[in-house]
């Protein structure tokens, strides 16, 4: 009788509820029985579907402020990786933006990273990531050496890796550049059924997320606070207090939102601005869903799933002028909600799973 495969699924840390949050409750979903190693849980800000699961945290859980302020270790987090033991897993599936691909599997294991992108901070913008964090002056003037660590750290990692998963084409061309490895695309998982098309008028712009210096979230709340039009950020965040001192009456912090809320959200909005170089970036196609047109950055994975013309907009710079003007000239009759939501069908995730099973099936035959 053939011995039944055993599988883990790797988080870097449930401490947030983003993208690649929901991509990881797609795999538990495939994978009930496979218990998920991660740095910390965060039970009050995570996704609240983790709740119950079979969740083994990293010795970062303990520790004083390990969890309220883990990024104040993320110089220990290479060694809690490598900590988790994996040594009775046939199959590892790690998704990774920074720490999880590093995991020390049994030498008969397969390890499969599906990769959010590079770590962002190690290589694709530390400059910017270190201009912009709102930190202590000191903290700021000894970071760099820390990254100095960690990036090398991070190439050691790589090589742990024996199957690379990008979640976009712009990830796959990272993933080439820094680390000379190659990897397949596969879309992340959008639940495009749960969105709904809506007829109201549409009375406001919309943006939101996780409140984060890369989202350029400050961009929109510029533009909007000069143009006097309705807008509503929706999501929380370390830049949330500084949002609020730079906007004006007209734009409306609304925290976190349940996922009813958000549903209604992007199905009554005039468009979703998305100001930011994503990964790939998940709400741009749920308001897509929603048969909603995004007026986007033109870079990052916006360029792969925004159709010019037909389910959205660009703008080419990343400044608040740029912003204002394309709102200026948006003209919304011009788009179809119907052909916007068809659009969104291609990422479905029915379409995830089976793509993600085609890959995995090709290792267990060999266990």
């Amino acid at each position: 009788m053939k011995r039944k495969v055993k599988i883990a699924l790797v988080h870097d840390h449930l401490a947030q509820d983003g993208g690649a949050e929901k991509v990881l409750e797609v795999l538990k979903g495939m994978y009930p029985d496979a218990p998920i190693f991660t740095l910390i849980f965060d039970k009050h800000r995570t996704n609240k579907n983790f709740i119950g699961s079979d969740i083994r945290t990293s010795f970062l859980q303990k520790v004083p402020l390990g969890v309220s302020r883990y990024q104040w270790w993320v110089g220990f987090m290479p060694l809690a990786t490598e900590n988790h033991d994996l040594m009775d897993y046939d199959i590892v599936i790690s998704s990774a933006s920074a720490f999880a691909k590093g995991v020390i599997t049994s030498p008969n294991a397969v390890h499969i990273c599906y990769c959010h992108t590079p770590t962002r901070y190690l290589w694709a913008n530390p400059h910017s990531y270190i201009k912009e964090l709102r930190a202590n002056p000191i903290i700021k003037s000894i970071l760099p050496l820390t990254l100095n660590r960690l990036r090398l750290w991070d190439i050691i990692a790589v090589n742990r890796v024996d199957h690379f998963i990008a979640n976009s084409q712009t990830v796959k061309q990272r993933i080439k550049k820094y680390y000379g490895r190659d990897s397949q695309v596969v879309y992340p998982p959008v639940e495009i059924d749960k969105f709904f098309v809506s007829s109201h008028p549409k009375k406001f712009y919309l943006a939101g997320g996780r409140l984060v210096p890369y989202k350029k979230i400050d961009l929109v709340v510029r533009a909007f606070s000069r143009l006097g039009v309705p807008l509503k950020v929706f999501g929380t965040g370390p830049e949330e207090k500084y949002l609020k001192k730079i906007a004006k009456g007209n734009v409306e912090f609304l925290g976190k939102v349940s996922d009813r809320q958000k549903r209604w959200l992007f199905a009554n909005c005039i468009a979703y601005l998305n100001p930011q170089e994503e990964d790939f970036g998940i709400t741009a196609i749920e308001a897509m869903a929603s048969g909603r047109p995004v007026i986007a950055y033109r870079g990052g994975g916006a360029t792969e799933t925004v159709e010019e013309g037909v389910t959205g907009e660009f703008f080419d710079y990343q400044w608040w002028e740029e912003i204002a003007d394309s709102v200026i000239r948006f003209k919304e009759d011009k788009y179809n909600s119907a052909e916007i939501k068809k659009h969104a069908e291609k990422f479905r995730v029915e379409r995830f799973k089976n793509l993600i099973k085609e890959v995995i099936s090709k290792y267990e035959d060999r266990n």
